[in-house]
């Protein structure tokens, strides 16, 4: 299974990940891990990717543009590929979804 993890700090990479089950997948081949950088995605020169949230408020939010930007290269490179995208307001990741992504080639 291959998975690319799109994050603002690639450098992190492994990490933590990278020890235990994960880090045995990793060793032995079952699994490909690559971390690409969201800022590769900007389109100005401080290679921006947070935003005040819209309406005002306290926080940052992710900007969409590069986001989009993001996913579209990586269907672009392998229009088989799943993007996931996380969101409190989404589905609960549970043991059953697990197992179903555990099918998939490309995440």
């Amino acid at each position: 299974m291959r998975v690319d993890v799109l994050t603002i700090f690639p450098g992190v990479f492994p990490g933590p990940p990278g020890i235990g089950v994960v880090g045995r997948a990793l060793e032995s081949g079952t699994l490909a891990l690559q971390a690409h950088d969201l800022r590769d995605h900007t389109d100005d020169r401080h290679r921006q990717v947070d935003d005040i949230p819209f309406g005002g408020g306290p926080g940052m939010v992710l900007k969409p543009e590069p986001l989009v930007r993001a996913v579209r290269a990586f269907r672009a490179a392998d229009p088989r590929v799943r993007a996931i995208l996380l969101s409190p307001q989404g589905p609960r990741l549970t043991q059953e979804r697990v197992r179903e992504l555990a099918a998939e080639q490309h995440l």
